[in-house]
């Protein structure tokens, strides 16, 4: 039986789509294709900002240690919900670990990992990311729930949420340093 050119095109569209949708190929495409649509996170509108009323959110690092987010009032706080499964979570970290090694020492970070703990230590190993990672210990406050990864919040010092992103940003754009820079300064 021989093959019209049309069969043959049409197997090779099959094989791409399923090599781009079942394998590793496929979830680093989908890397590059977050990381090239990215752009800054806008801020939320000041009428449109919720306020954070409940602090009360119980974290611990993959070694077991708590952090009560409570102590983390009055400051200004990126919060980060990924997953080392997620192609826009993934496209997003490079710009988030620049952020984070510039100012990881006047923000706090909380990048909040929904996987399981061996698994987030080994690709921040593998990629050579030191962050502050956190697993959930309670539920998530109302405000900073999304039923969808990557989801990011930067709250200022008053608990208003300025910034509420959902999907790949580019997080070490001009626009984020200058407001964390103007929340800083509050």
């Amino acid at each position: 039986m021989k093959l019209s050119k049309e069969q043959i095109s049409n197997g090779i569209w099959i094989l791409a789509i399923i090599l781009i949708v079942f394998t590793p190929v496929g979830f680093h495409l989908r890397v590059l294709v977050s990381k090239i649509i990215a752009t800054s996170a806008d801020v939320v509108e000041v009428d449109e900002q919720k306020s954070l009323k409940n602090y009360h959110w119980s974290l611990v690092t993959s070694e077991g240690k708590p952090m009560d987010f409570q102590s983390k009032k009055g400051e200004v706080v990126l919060v980060n919900f990924w997953a080392t499964w997620c192609p826009p979570c993934v496209a997003e970290l490079p710009s988030l670990v620049e952020l984070y090694e510039d100012y990881g020492n006047k923000v706090v970070f909380a990048f909040v990992a929904s996987d399981e703990r061996d698994k987030v230590t080994s690709f921040l190993e593998k990629k050579g990311y030191h962050l502050p990672v956190y697993f959930e210990a309670s539920q998530t406050p109302n405000e900073l729930f999304s039923k969808s990864i990557p989801a990011t919040y930067i709250i200022d010092r008053s608990g208003n949420i300025v910034v509420d992103e959902k999907g790949a940003a580019n997080w070490n754009s001009e626009r984020t340093r200058t407001l964390l820079d103007s929340l800083l300064l509050e």
